[in-house]
C-alpha cells in the first residue's frame, strides 16, 4: 500500500534523499505550496536572497565549493529570466543542480495568465534537461532523473517546472531510490600503453590543466606527473579555481586570454598534454591562433564536448582524470626508467628559476613599493588581503582589474579553496561567497570584488548577515567600470569614457553593508590595510570592507 502524499511534501522528501541539506530561493504566489511544506520538513534549511540571480549563484557557490548536488527555486516566468545570467554561469563550470520554478496550475496557463511562460523552452539552451510535471504520479521519476542527470559528467543543470495544481494534489507515491552514475573509470590497458609511449617520445611536454582536477581531485596527481616529465605545468586560460598546486616545482602559472602571449608561451613545446580542460579558450577576437603550428595534443577528461573541440588531438580519452593518471604515472615510470628520471632532473633545475615560487618574492617585492602610494594601489590591497587571510580561508574572486595579482601572490593548497568568476558574467562572485560560506560554515571565507561587479548582486549582503556567516566582503572601489575602459583605450585608442563611472554621485559601500545588517569599514590609508583587514579576518561575522583604490587605467 502506498503512502499518501501531497506533490508539496513528496517533491522536499526527494530532495533530501537525494542529499539536499538546503533549499536556495526566493518565494512568490505559485511557490507557496512548498512554503507550505516546509514546515514538515524542518531539517532542509531554506536560504532566502532577494533577487533570483543571486538565489541561483548562492546555489552555483555552494555547488562548486562542496562538489555536491544543490536545488533551488525561482518565481515562475520573471524570475526565470531573472535568474538566466547566473544559470548561464552554472551552465558554464558544469555545477550540479537542480532549478525549480513555480507554474501556474494546468488549464490556467491556457489562458495566459499574469506572469505565466514557456518555462521549458527559456530553460532549454542551459540545462541538460528541461522538463514540466504534469502528473502527480511522474513527480518521483522526473525528480530521481533530474538529479541522476545534474550528477552524471559532464555535470550541470537542470530545470523542472513545477504546476501549482501537482504540487497540491495528494497520492499514494513511491517515491523510490536515488541513483548515482559512478563515471570514476580509466583508459583500455591499449590506450594507455599508447598514452604513455607518446609522452615519452615527446622532447618537450607541456600540461595544462583545468577544472576537471578539481571535481575528480587529482591535484596530487597533476603535480606527480609534471614532476615525472620536470614538464612545465599551467592552468587553462580560464583559471576560475584551484586547478594545479601553486607550489609545485612545476608550476608556472594561467595561460592568459591574449592569443599572441599564449602562442608565444606554447611554441617551445612539442606536445600538450591537457587534463580536464578546454586548454584555449579566448575572449577578445584576435586574427592570431593561440595554438602554435605543430603542437600536438593529448588530453584527458569526462567533459567530451571539450575534447578536441577546436584543434585535433592525437590522443583524446574519455576519462576520469584522477584514475588516468593512477594509472598512467606507474606505466610513465616503468617504461621511462633511468632516462626520465635524468630527463625530469634536468627539467626541474631549468624550472626552478622561473616557476610560480621563485617569481612569487620578486613581485612581492615590487609590489610593496607602493606603499605610500594615495590613493592605494590595487596590488598593494592584493598583497594586504592575501597576507591577512587566515591560513583555511577560502577566496571567492571577483576583482577583474584590481585582483590581476591574486593568482601569482596566492597559491592553491587544495581543490576548495579558491574560487573565481568563469563565465565572464559579472556579478557572481558576492552571491557565490555567500553559497561557498554556507557550504564551509567552519571556515572563513572572502570575497574579493570590484565595485563594477558588486552593484550586481549588492542584495547578497542580506543573506549572508541574515545567516550569520563567517564571511569578510572586500570591494576594490575604483569609481567605475575600470575594465571596460582598459579595452576601451587598448581596444579603439579612446579614452572618452562614456557610460563608465560611478562619480556622480559615488556610491558608498560601506552604508550600503550597514543598511543590510553588515559590519562595514572603509579604507582609504594604505597604511591602514594591514591592520584592519587582519583584525577583520580574525573576528566572526559578516562583515563589508570597502577600500578606496587607484582608478587610473
Amino acid at each position: 500500500m502506498k503512502n499518501r502524499i501531497t506533490g508539496r511534501s513528496a517533491f522536499l522528501a526527494l530532495l533530501k534523499d537525494e542529499g539536499i541539506t538546503h533549499l536556495f530561493g526566493n518565494p512568490g504566489t505559485t511557490e507557496l505550496p512548498i512554503m507550505h511544506a516546509l514546515k514538515e520538513h524542518p531539517d532542509l534549511t531554506y536560504v532566502m536572497a532577494m533577487q533570483e540571480s543571486l538565489v541561483v549563484a548562492i546555489a552555483d557557490g555552494f555547488g562548486r565549493a562542496s562538489g555536491q548536488l544543490v536545488a533551488c527555486n525561482v518565481h515562475v516566468a520573471p524570475g526565470l529570466g531573472n535568474a538566466m545570467g547566473s544559470l548561464y554561469n552554472a551552465c558554464f563550470t558544469g555545477t550540479p543542480m537542480i532549478l525549480t520554478a513555480g507554474q501556474q496550475e494546468q488549464g490556467h496557463g491556457l489562458t495566459e495568465p499574469v506572469l505565466y511562460g514557456p518555462l521549458v523552452q527559456m530553460a532549454e539552451p542551459l540545462v541538460k534537461w528541461a522538463v514540466e510535471v504534469t502528473r502527480l504520479e511522474d513527480l518521483p521519476r522526473i525528480v530521481r532523473r533530474a538529479a541522476k542527470i545534474a550528477t552524471a559528467p559532464p555535470t550541470g543543470p537542470v530545470f523542472i517546472s513545477l504546476p501549482g495544481d501537482i504540487l497540491n494534489a495528494e497520492a499514494g507515491l513511491d517515491l523510490g531510490r536515488a541513483t548515482r552514475v559512478d563515471a570514476r573509470v580509466r583508459p583500455s590497458d591499449e590506450a594507455l600503453q599508447a598514452l604513455t609511449a607518446r609522452i615519452l617520445k615527446a622532447q618537450r611536454p607541456v600540461i595544462v590543466t583545468g577544472d576537471e582536477v578539481v571535481k575528480s581531485d587529482a591535484l596530487a596527481e597533476a603535480a606527480l606527473l609534471a614532476e615525472m616529465l620536470g614538464a612545465p605545468a599551467y592552468q587553462c586560460s580560464t583559471p576560475y579555481g584551484a586547478h594545479f598546486l601553486s607550489e609545485s616545482p612545476c608550476f608556472m602559472g594561467a595561460l592568459s586570454r591574449l592569443q599572441k602571449q599564449v602562442r608565444e608561451v606554447l611554441s617551445p613545446f612539442d606536445l600538450m598534454i591537457v587534463l580536464g580542460a578546454d586548454p584555449l579558450r579566448m575572449s577578445v577576437h584576435s586574427e592570431v591562433d593561440p595554438r602554435p603550428e605543430g603542437l600536438s595534443i593529448a588530453q584527458i577528461g569526462l567533459v567530451d564536448w571539450d575534447l578536441a573541440k577546436n584543434y585535433g588531438a592525437e590522443i583524446a580519452l574519455k576519462a576520469d582524470v584522477k584514475e588516468t593518471l593512477r594509472a598512467l604515472l606507474p606505466a610513465l615510470k616503468a617504461a621511462g626508467g633511468a632516462a626520465l628520471e635524468t630527463r625530469a632532473r634536468q627539467g626541474l633545475s631549468e624550472l626552478a628559476l622561473k616557476n610560480w615560487s621563485a617569481r612569487r618574492q620578486p613581485l612581492v617585492e615590487q609590489i610593496a613599493r607602493a606603499r605610500d602610494k594615495s590613493p592605494i594601489d590595487p596590488d598593494y590591497l592584493t598583497l594586504h588581503l592575501v597576507e591577512a587571510m587566515p591560513g583555511n580561508a577560502i577566496l571567492v574572486d571577483e576583482a577583474l582589474t584590481s585582483g590581476r595579482q591574486i593568482l601569482s601572490l596566492r597559491p592553491h593548497r587544495e581543490r576548495y579553496g579558491y574560487h573565481a568568476l568563469a563565465s565572464g558574467g559579472i556579478g557572481w562572485g558576492l552571491p557565490a561567497s555567500v553559497g561557498v560560506s554556507l557550504a564551509h560554515p567552519t571556515r572563513p571565507v572572502v570575497c574579493f570584488s570590484g565595485d563594477g561587479s558588486a552593484m550586481y548582486s549588492i542584495q547578497a549582503l542580506w543573506t549572508a548577515a541574515h545567516h550569520k556567516l563567517p564571511l569578510n566582503v572586500v570591494i576594490a572601489n575604483n569609481g567605475g567600470y575600470r575594465i571596460i575602459k582598459q579595452r576601451l583605450l587598448a581596444f579603439h585608442g579612446d579614452d572618452h569614457y562614456v557610460g563608465m563611472d560611478f562619480a556622480d554621485p559615488p556610491v558608498d559601500f560601506a552604508a550600503m553593508a550597514r543598511s543590510l545588517g553588515l559590519e562595514a569599514m572603509r579604507i582609504s590609508d594604505p597604511g591602514e590595510l594591514q591592520p584592519k583587514l587582519s583584525d577583520a579576518f580574525a573576528r566572526p561575522g559578516a562583515k563589508l570592507i570597502e577600500v578606496m583604490v587607484d582608478g587610473a587605467v
